[in-house]
């Protein structure tokens, strides 16, 4: 299966994403089609690494490339500066030119890392994504978002550097341990609720199948999502407008996943997040009343947490939220939804709405 995303202010930079059972094994022949390069730097972290990694090497070697791999401690507390350095240093201490191209091997926090790396060394050379976990299939690894976590939050240092190819082997997810699959459906919740009210019905629906990783269900999961994700991408490439809806979940998210010092799960931060958000939306008026109900029933359906972890107060969190990207002229800002699959704004008014800190306050609490 082959997704296309048209990208309109870099016609140039549009890719495709290929989905099936199977697709790492035609690594070699998609590389020299879609992301040709004298020698790939694969980067991943020290678990997907035993799993995966040689294998890669291997297998873009054996057809006469130069292939090496380039590994990190796995853990979003490693996607740091200091790795982005250390990776950038061992990639030209082992001479890799400006003919090169890396290959993203592994999770969201492989794919940011990777493509950051990807996006500033010698400039800017080309990458691929191929992403091991749910997650990564069905979101972060499509739409160039890279970056860096700092102290002051996640991804405020990084860039938009689109991939050449993405490529989503459904092979991968049978050694995904199930923490990791229900994290990466808090996205797929997040898709349905943005974009797509049977599509979260489906989710209703379906859980069980897709929590035992049936086949069918699980690759309806990862079409849907890529489909709706490719879509918001290809019509605002650089977050100017339309593309802030992806964000539902994520200012409360990230600030729960900073204040933890990243032991909540990326996905498992979105989940609690869009039951906070989803209750502030109903306070302001701007969300249906039951939408954070129906939210919560299906997140603790495919065993994800509702509720904030008590190891940070409310004030650490609405300071994290204080350094947002979505933050302006000094307001937070949320993406909140008017119902399930619709979204509250629009072109005219923008995508997201201002909230006092103390309506905040209130929620969290």
């Amino acid at each position: 299966m082959r997704i296309r995303v048209p990208l309109h202010e870099q016609r140039d930079a549009s890719y495709d994403i290929l989905i099936g059972p199977g697709v790492v094994a035609e690594l070699p022949g998609l590389l020299k089609e879609y992301c040709p390069a004298a020698a790939y730097a694969v980067v991943t972290d020290s678990h997907v690494a035993k799993l995966y990694g040689d294998e890669v090497v291997k297998r873009v070697s054996g057809t006469g490339y130069r292939a090496e791999l380039f590994t990190f401690p796995a853990g979003e507390w490693n996607k740091t500066r200091e790795t982005w350095a250390s990776l950038s240093d061992r990639m030209l201490a082992s001479h890799f030119g400006r003919d090169c191209a890396v290959i993203a091997l592994g999770g969201g926090v492989v794919g940011d890392l990777a493509g950051f790396l990807a996006a500033t060394y010698l400039r800017g050379v080309p990458y691929a994504q191929v992403p091991t976990s749910l997650l990564a299939m069905i979101d972060s690894s499509i739409g160039g978002k890279t970056g860096v976590d700092v102290p002051a939050g996640k991804n405020l240092l990084g860039a938009f550097h689109q991939p050449r190819i993405v490529l989503a082997d459904l092979t991968l997810l049978t050694s995904l341990p199930s923490v990791q699959l229900s994290a990466g459906l808090a996205e797929a919740v997040k898709h349905g609720a943005i974009a797509d009210a049977e599509y979260f019905a489906f989710l209703e629906t379906d859980g069980a199948a897709i929590l035992a990783k049936d086949g069918a269900a699980l690759e309806r999961v990862v079409q849907r999502s890529v489909e709706i994700k490719a879509a918001v991408v290809a019509e605002d490439e650089r977050e100017a407008g339309r593309r802030a809806i992806l964000n539902f979940g994520h200012t409360i998210g990230h600030a729960i996943e900073t204040t933890s010092k990243f032991e909540v799960l990326h996905g498992e931060a979105v989940a609690m997040g869009m039951v906070y958000e989803a209750r502030l939306g109903e306070a302001l008026g701007v969300t249906a009343k039951g939408t954070s109900d129906r939210i919560v029933r299906l997140l603790e359906q495919l065993r994800l947490p509702v509720e904030r972890p008590d190891g940070a107060s409310v004030e650490q969190l609405i300071e994290v939220m204080r350094g947002d990207k979505k933050v302006r002229g000094g307001e937070i800002r949320f993406a909140l939804p008017k119902e399930i699959g619709v979204m509250s704004g629009d072109g005219k008014r923008g995508w997201t709405v201002a909230v006092e800190e103390k309506r905040i306050g209130e929620v969290l609490n």
